[in-house]
C-alpha cells in the first residue's frame, strides 16, 4: 500500500535535529579599496551554541575569497526570542 504523505523537507528534518534558522550580517573590505565596507546576508540552518554551519562558511571565506573580513553579527532562534508566556491565577489591576 503505497503512502499518500509528501516528504518531509530537508530543512524540517534539520529542525527536528535541533537546528535553528541563523542569519549572519558579514561586513567585509573590499579587495582593492580596503577602506570600504560591503555586506553580505548569510542564513542556513545551523546549531546554536557553536554553528558549525557558518564556522566552514567562515573558513571557506577566509581561504578561498578575497575579501578580508572586517565584523560578523550573529541572529539565531535561540540568541532572540519572543517572551515566554504562562498562565496564572488572579487578577492584578494598574491604576
Amino acid at each position: 500500500m503505497a503512502s499518500d504523505a509528501a516528504p518531509v523537507s530537508a530543512d524540517f528534518g534539520k529542525q527536528m535535529g535541533g537546528y535553528g534558522l541563523t542569519t549572519a550580517h558579514i561586513l567585509y573590505r573590499m579587495p582593492d579599496h580596503r577602506s570600504l565596507l560591503q555586506t553580505y546576508l548569510w542564513q542556513r540552518y545551523d546549531l546554536f551554541p557553536h554553528f558549525p554551519e557558518l564556522q566552514r562558511f567562515l573558513d571557506f571565506w577566509a581561504r578561498e575569497l578575497e575579501g578580508p573580513l572586517h565584523s560578523v553579527t550573529v541572529s539565531h532562534s535561540r540568541l532572540i526570542t519572543p517572551a515566554e508566556l504562562r498562565a496564572v491565577d488572579g487578577i492584578f489591576r494598574l491604576n
